[in-house]
């Protein structure tokens, strides 16, 4: 439950962003100071060559991230229900800087000579259409799949009956132990195929989160396999057929 914290500063960081770049890209409103300076940080060349697509897709990027952190938030406040599991307090903590940082690393991707482009029809791309229909297919997989988790612990009624474990059925689940990780993956794979394949910063973000949500299924598939001996056979750990 205490990731809940993480989406609540994504929402507000992200959401802060958001509004400074899009204030810069519509209206023309330049940078702060503050941004420029981290651009310089990061190596970025405010005066190298960049298009509408480029600035656009960063855009559109930073909303999805921001959109996926108000429905993680939400599902924590109204769908997940949570056992008594700890976090450390590193964990905890790295969290917090990870949601805080991988929004001004997409920030990072748009020059500081931002600029007004040209009318918003123009710039859309045929990777934008793809990478938003894959992020939108992932992140209704990965809701339902966080609905059974939760009903697993109600009764028909809706009301809290346990806060036990037990195997999940339905959707993903039925070709991996944690599908809600799997459909993680694909909505940052999503964000990089918006970016247009080529952003190899972003490409750093996705291996991270294949690492961290691979380790993650690893040991929970472990637990499944533990703690129940009739738990399927065929289901995978984290991507199907893998």
């Amino acid at each position: 439950r205490w990731f809940t914290h993480f989406y609540v500063v994504s929402v507000l960081w992200n959401g802060f962003l958001l509004i400074w770049l899009f204030q810069a890209e519509f209206l023309g409103v330049s940078l702060p100071s503050w941004i420029q300076h981290m651009h310089h940080a990061l190596g970025r060349d405010s005066q190298s060559e960049d298009t509408d697509c480029e600035h656009f897709s960063a855009l559109l990027v930073l909303l999805l991230l921001w959109l996926h952190s108000c429905r993680r938030l939400a599902e924590c406040l109204w769908t997940s229900i949570f056992s008594n599991s700890v976090i450390h307090i590193v964990q905890y903590c790295f969290g917090l800087a990870y949601y805080m940082a991988v929004g001004s690393t997409m920030l990072c991707q748009v020059p500081t000579n931002v600029r007004n482009g040209k009318e918003l029809s123009m710039q859309i791309c045929w990777y934008h259409i793809v990478g938003v229909m894959m992020y939108i297919w992932a992140s209704l997989h990965q809701h339902r799949c966080l609905v059974i988790l939760a009903n697993l612990r109600k009764s028909k009624s809706g009301k809290v009956i346990s806060l036990s474990h037990s195997v999940p059925s339905g959707d993903w689940f039925e070709r991996v132990s944690c599908p809600h990780y799997f459909a993680e993956l694909l909505i940052y794979v999503s964000m990089a195929i918006t970016l247009g394949f080529h952003n190899v910063t972003w490409w750093c973000v996705v291996m991270y989160v294949l690492f961290n949500q691979a380790l993650a299924a690893v040991l929970c598939h472990e637990f499944y396999q533990k703690n129940f001996s009739s738990y399927p056979k065929h289901r995978k750990a984290f991507i199907p057929f893998v």
